[in-house]
């Protein structure tokens, strides 16, 4: 149990908070009064660090290798078996389809994958879980920065803000989440995020 004012974790069965001294359970205001302002989300959880979210970034990765791997493995199957049959019926037929047929293999599967990762990653994170199945396997959530649940357009910016993370040499963007004062990463700061770990 935490405060609702200050978020100090509180003794069990505790009257006042040991952090700022408010009554447990007493709203500062009532809800009822002019003017009274409902407070935010208090962060309940601590902030989730550079390992954790590293571990669970290599959990999504198989994942999303293993879909990926039964998607191609498909394809090549179901392409390949019209390719050998176009050069069973002549390879000199065949030869200028062969490189056209791999060329828009090669797309479609880099539209797939762009298309299926940010899917798998901003409609997770913007669903009851909070987080993707790697995220969800070490109890992370991704918050707004009142730890709220994240909109489905947030948790896309958030994604896409990657690019930019990316951009930055040997992985500083990502290594801010080790050593920033609320664990957060380049991209968390652009699109006003938090990854939290569940206590």
């Amino acid at each position: 149990m935490f405060c609702s004012k200050c978020g100090t974790a509180l003794v069990e069965g505790a009257g006042f908070c040991g952090g700022c001294g408010q009554r447990v359970g007493a709203p500062t205001m009532a809800a009822s009064a002019p003017g009274y302002v409902s407070p935010p989300v208090s962060i309940r959880s601590p902030y989730a660090g550079f390992w954790l979210r590293f571990v669970a970034y290599f959990i999504d990765l198989a994942i999303i290798g293993f879909v990926l791997g039964i998607f191609v493995g498909g394809a090549i199957l179901f392409f390949g078996v019209g390719v050998f049959h176009e050069f069973g019926n002549g390879a000199d037929q065949a030869s200028g389809l062969v490189p056209l047929m791999v060329l828009g293999f090669i797309l479609l599967c880099a539209f797939v994958l762009s298309a299926g990762v940010w899917l798998y990653y901003a409609w997770m994170e913007s669903s009851i879980y909070q987080g993707t199945l790697g995220k969800m396997a070490l109890g992370l959530t991704v918050t707004d920065m009142q730890g709220r649940r994240v909109t489905f357009a947030r948790a896309t910016g958030r994604f896409f803000a990657k690019i930019i993370t990316n951009m930055i040499p040997i992985a500083i963007g990502y290594i801010m989440a080790g050593f920033t004062e609320k664990k957060q990463a380049l991209h968390d700061m652009i699109a006003s995020c938090l990854v939290l770990r569940k206590v």
